[in-house]
């Protein structure tokens, strides 16, 4: 993984270090290093020997410590006094240090491996007969071959050996980056076998998607928007664990992957994906390299005693032969057939045998060939091609069927959303989520209401044939990926008036073309606005960070826990998920706060505040320019924002959470956490009046010179726009409520390949975090009052125990910024959400 991932999610790579042994390869630019458990360099435990670093201080400099280390230092890891993990060199080798004798013990007690071992050739020969020979074949039961994940392969190969190199050798488009992929999945993920992936050509992107499809059934190309299913995101959860390496570094040679799997303990295989036919200069692995590439990595198979899979792209007996694999897999496809044919040959014996796979391409994967009955085999290209019988209606089964060319990729000309959707329906039914079913349906009802732009040919009559029967009458024609948002979003909890910005939230969703301005005409030009505003601060803000700087600095402490957000519930409350069903027929599940009789007569009064996000950009304290390391500060400074390392102080103010919400569940091994400048303020402010009994302790800060107008001009156009707007409900309105969204989330993009005017992570979360200071604080002046708070969730969502139709007097009814929306439910009944 890059540096900027792994300085994120140090803490858990270290407990992975520690609890499991995972080695991590961890690259910034060109440099390399691993992370490695210290069983990997027992030197790494002698006091003073290498440079040690506390876990806090090492997530600050990680950048640093890895150019360090990959230049040979190795640099130590330390839980307060006590080593834990260690940063070891790839590329180079360990070079002097303070002990030489701890630096000799490193190089005899199992310390790092830099290079491929050599070995010494002893005097005369090592003989064995046949009997010596038969008892090390057979004595320890069936050869120890891994399995490619796909029993027909299996049954003509024998699996894959220890010892041995398999060539898979496929033109383009055929797959056979697929049979290295199947490998790997298996190994890793049903063997918890641990496997390097050499990625030249794909990145981990790539192979990352493609193992996500694969094994939750998903949508490959709907994966590459960013778009998880609730299943999808469970096997997600899943394979974070996994212990499956890869390498997309640039410069990867064979002698870079020969020196690297020493480095991995207990490595079961090797996959390199691919080896080109033709040279490329950017890709080692190419052209005239090849040869010399392929002894390398038979080499390494042998010495290692794994075997190593190589994806060339390919079949041209002539440099397939020139390779000299000891196992080669040859790929081809016929025009009109429905199978890829597996042609397996040995080295010294030649072909020994064959067998067919099922291309599953939406999937990213093979699949083995079943015997298909002729009735069933004239109706369908392939038997698992067809949604099972036992979910959904009729028409949802027959527009799954129409869309598979289209979500398969076979069959062009659908928009991209469209797409999506009917990936996402298809999913749902092969794999029987009926919760994911039940909330497509809407969108893609709208979907079909709308009308699609369908290519000429069978499969576009097919499927309009099969949205218009799906269709049902619906109130207006609507933007199909912006309803099933917002629906979604409201089905977990989040209020109807910030559902898309709350979704989106989670996981950016943005998408290619979000970051292009409104055109002409449009109701709300939000990312428009927002640009003018920001162009127009005399200050001449710096809206975007250039790439190469993001790694270092303070752009890796920003994350989206520094929002503050709360997820409370009164302790003596009871909350539980009940089922529910609207009188749609949609099958739901609802909060139920269960409020003991202690509390007296009342009733649930659920606040939902308006606008949450636009309200906060009237007076974001943040900095426009650069951030510059301050360092420790005796006092905060008013003239000053950016972010600031504290301590998380002590908070027992009863029936309130506490000021920093969820940040208290992500301290470091010292307990503090990094906030942006609205939770400074706050947390000044609580120990002025008396509620915080220590002062604020700034350990470390990043600031720079303070503004609390750059998006001023933004919510005053926001809130001018939704006073005309939110009366007339409607298209219009969400239009406005989503395009606002889109502009605030584009202040910082999650994905490299999302384009946009803004890389400002500290204004983002500055953003969002005046907004739950707000929403927090208008909560503890009813509190302050005498009023009982039940829960307090995100940015917008408050319930209080109140008398019938009495919501607390700090809050404003109405329909604007900064006020809010009352409802009141009955003791014992569940909390709706949406339009329920």
């Amino acid at each position: 993984m890059n540096a900027s991932d792994a300085r994120r999610d140090l803490y858990a790579l270290v407990k992975r270090a520690e609890d499991d042994g995972v080695t991590t390869l961890i690259h910034k630019r060109e440099d390399r290093a691993l992370l490695a458990p210290l069983d990997r360099f027992p030197a790494a435990r002698k006091a003073d020997a290498f440079p040690s670093w506390v876990l806090s201080a090492a997530q600050k400099e990680f950048g640093d410590l890895i150019s360090r280390a990959a230049q040979g230092q190795p640099q130590v890891l330390r839980r307060n006094t006590t080593p834990v993990a260690v940063l070891l060199p790839v590329d180079s080798p360990i070079s002097s240090t303070p002990s030489d004798t701890a630096a000799h013990h490193a190089a005899t007690a199992g310390g790092a491996v830099n290079s491929q071992p050599t070995p010494s050739r002893e005097h005369g020969r090592r003989l064995a007969s046949l009997g010596d020979a038969i008892g090390d074949v057979f004595s320890s039961g069936p050869a120890p071959g891994l399995s490619f994940g796909l029993a027909g392969l299996d049954q003509a190969t024998g699996g894959l050996h220890p010892g041995r190199l398999v060539l898979v050798a496929a033109e383009p488009q055929v797959g056979g980056s697929l049979i290295g992929l199947a490998a790997a999945r298996h190994t890793a993920l049903t063997r918890n076998a641990r496997v390097l992936y050499a990625a030249s050509g794909p990145n981990s992107a790539d192979i990352t998607r493609r193992i996500i499809a694969a094994e939750a059934d998903g949508d490959y190309a709907r994966l590459k928007t960013g778009v998880l299913t609730p299943h999808e995101q469970d096997v997600v959860e899943r394979l974070r664990h996994a212990p499956l390496l890869i390498d997309d570094g640039s410069d990867l040679t064979a002698e870079a992957i020969a020196d690297t799997a020493p480095l991995a303990d207990n490595l079961a295989l090797v996959v390199v994906d691919r080896l080109q036919r033709a040279r490329n200069p950017r890709l080692p692995l190419s052209g005239e390299h090849l040869p010399e590439a392929s002894q390398i990595l038979r080499e390494l198979a042998r010495t290692q005693h794994v075997p190593v899979l190589a994806v060339l792209d390919t079949d041209d007996p002539a440099i397939v032969n020139l390779l000299d694999a000891d196992v080669i897999l040859t790929l081809t496809t016929a025009p009109g057939q429905q199978v890829t044919t597996v042609t397996v040959a040995e080295r010294d014996l030649g072909i020994i045998g064959s067998t067919s796979l099922r291309p599953d391409l939406a999937h990213a994967r093979f699949l083995d060939t079943t015997p298909v009955a002729p009735a069933q085999a004239a109706s369908t290209p392939a038997a698992a091609d067809t949604v099972p019988d036992a979910l959904g209606s009729a028409a949802d089964r027959e527009l799954a069927d129409a869309a598979l060319p289209f979500t398969s990729g076979a069959v062009k000309g659908l928009p991209a959303e469209a797409t999506r959707l009917l990936a996402a329906l298809r999913t749902a039914l092969a794999n029987g989520q009926v919760k994911d079913l039940d909330e497509l349906h809407a969108p893609v009802q709208a979907m079909a209401a709308a009308g699609l732009p369908l290519p000429e040919g069978d499969a576009g009559r097919r499927l309009a044939a099969a949205l218009h029967a799906y269709n049902a009458p619906v109130g207006a024609t609507v933007q199909a990926s912006t309803e099933a948002s917002v629906q979604g979003a409201a089905d977990n909890g989040l209020a109807p008036d910030d559902a898309e910005e709350s979704l989106r939230d989670d996981d950016d969703s943005l998408v290619p073309g979000d970051e292009e301005e409104e055109p002409e005409g449009a109701i709300f030009p939000a990312l428009k606005i927002l640009k003018d505003a920001v162009k127009r601060s005399k200050m001449h803000p710096i809206p975007v960070i250039r790439t190469e700087e993001r790694e270092d600095g303070p752009w890796p402490l920003i994350s989206e826990d520094m929002d503050g957000e709360p997820g409370w519930v009164h302790p003596d409350v009871t909350s539980t998920r009940v089922a529910h069903v609207r009188d749609n027929g949609k099958r739901v599940r609802r909060d139920q706060l269960d409020v003991p009789a202690s509390f007296g007569d009342g009733v649930l009064c659920l606040i939902d505040r308006n606008g949450s996000y636009p309200s906060a950009c009237s007076a974001v304290p943040l900095a426009p320019n650069k951030l510059l390391h301050t360092g420790p500060l005796d006092a905060f400074d008013k003239t000053q924002a950016g972010i600031y390392q504290i301590d998380i102080p002590d908070w027992n103010y009863p029936g309130m959470p506490h000021p920093l919400g969820r940040l208290t569940d992500r301290p470091d091994d010292q307990g503090r956490v990094w906030v942006t400048t609205p939770h400074i303020k706050q947390l000044e402010r609580l120990h002025r009046d008396g509620h915080l009994t220590t002062p604020v302790t700034i350990h470390d800060s990043w600031t720079g010179k303070a503004n609390e107008s750059l998006f001023k001009p933004f919510y005053t156009a926001a809130r001018e726009a939704r006073t005309q707007l939110v009366q007339a409900g409607g298209e219009p309105y969400k239009n406005y409520k989503t395009r606002l969204s889109i502009a605030l989330r584009l202040l910082w993009p999650k994905r490299q390949e999302q384009r946009s005017p803004f890389w400002r992570p500290d204004w983002r979360m500055s953003m969002v975090a005046e907004a739950s200071v707000r929403h927090w604080t208008v909560a503890f002046k009813a509190v302050q009052e005498g009023h009982t708070l039940i829960a307090l969730r995100n940015v917008d969502a408050a319930i209080f125990w109140t008398p019938p139709g009495t919501p607390p007097a700090t809050y404003r009814i109405g329909t604007g910024f900064g006020e809010v929306k009352a409802k009141f439910i009955p003791r014992g009944e569940f909390i709706p959400e949406g339009d329920d």
